[in-house]
């Protein structure tokens, strides 16, 4: 079997190389509309990817499972994964907790979930999209949800010194409208969203597509639903002993792409970091000490 940690899509994405050109074929399809279209029965999974049912049988057994019902299977507990809230989360802990001190398991399970992190971060894509965060010939628009607009405020407040033209979306999307019409092809959308998947954050990342706007994607190990309009998609592993999810991996994730925003235009960025200071020296906002 898998590992536990491994998603469906993750075990594609890392087998596709060692697969045929007809499972290659199925491995777009289930990627194309995934989990969904590996929720059917083997049958109707190899007629809708037009690949005949031992090509599907061949090619669950190349990511790791013994056949098509543990494909599936697994496909269904990412499905109920995504949609849990704080209560079935802390019994799906509880009921495996190991004999160990809370801060130990909580240690270990944080430390896992930057190691998946950042093991699975495509290093090609994090450039394409410090590139696109770092272009002021753009606008940079900033939104988070319920939870995640804490890292949204966050990538804001070092944004806004690294760059010129950076918005900051408030958290009320009946506010959203405003922002989409002055929104222009180019123009990058940072998002963060994970589970539950807000349906508002999912229609704002499809209307800002439509435009032209590149969306850059933070989310969970089982991604957002935004990933289908999202121009780069970054998973982080968030889950811990708790009956809530950890923001540690998606904050160290984001503090990754600020430092790499910053160098990427370290002449400009200098420049403002040292009027910066002089503002805020004539405003005395902070205590010298001398």
């Amino acid at each position: 079997m898998p590992k536990a940690t491994s998603t469906v899509r993750e075990l594609i994405r890392e087998h596709y190389d060692s697969l045929t050109q007809a499972e290659r074929k199925l491995a777009n399809s289930l990627l194309e509309n995934y989990p969904a279209a590996g929720l059917a029965s083997i049958t109707i999974v190899a007629t809708n990817a037009d690949v005949s049912t031992p090509t599907v049988a061949r090619m669950v057994q190349k990511l790791g499972f013994k056949g098509y019902p543990q494909f599936h299977q697994a496909l269904r507990n990412e499905l109920e994964a995504k949609g849990s809230g704080p209560t079935q989360r802390r019994e799906n802990w509880a009921a495996e907790v190991p004999d160990s001190h809370m801060l130990n398991r909580f240690a270990d399970a944080v430390m896992n979930n930057l190691g998946q992190t950042f093991t699975n971060i495509d290093t090609v894509k994090f450039d394409a999209a410090v590139q696109q965060m770092a272009n002021t010939d753009h606008r940079l628009y900033v939104v988070g949800g319920r939870i995640t607009r804490a890292l949204a405020d966050y990538a804001f407040t070092h944004l806004q010194a690294v760059r010129e033209r950076v918005t900051h979306m408030t958290s009320s999307s009946a506010t959203w409208p405003h922002y989409v019409l002055d929104m222009v092809e180019g123009d990058t959308l940072l998002m963060f969203d994970v589970r539950r998947y807000e349906t508002n954050l999912q229609r704002l990342a499809e209307l800002a597509a439509a435009r032209g706007v590149k969306v850059i994607l933070i989310t969970d190990q089982w991604a957002s639903p935004v990933t289908k309009v999202a121009s780069q998609v970054f998973n982080c592993w968030v889950e811990i002993p708790s009956a809530w999810d950890s923001n540690i991996s998606t904050m160290m994730l984001l503090e990754a792409l600020i430092a790499a925003t910053q160098e990427e235009s370290w002449p400009e960025t200098r420049d403002r970091y040292d009027q910066l200071d002089e503002l805020f020296d004539m405003t005395r906002l902070f205590r010298k000490f001398s």
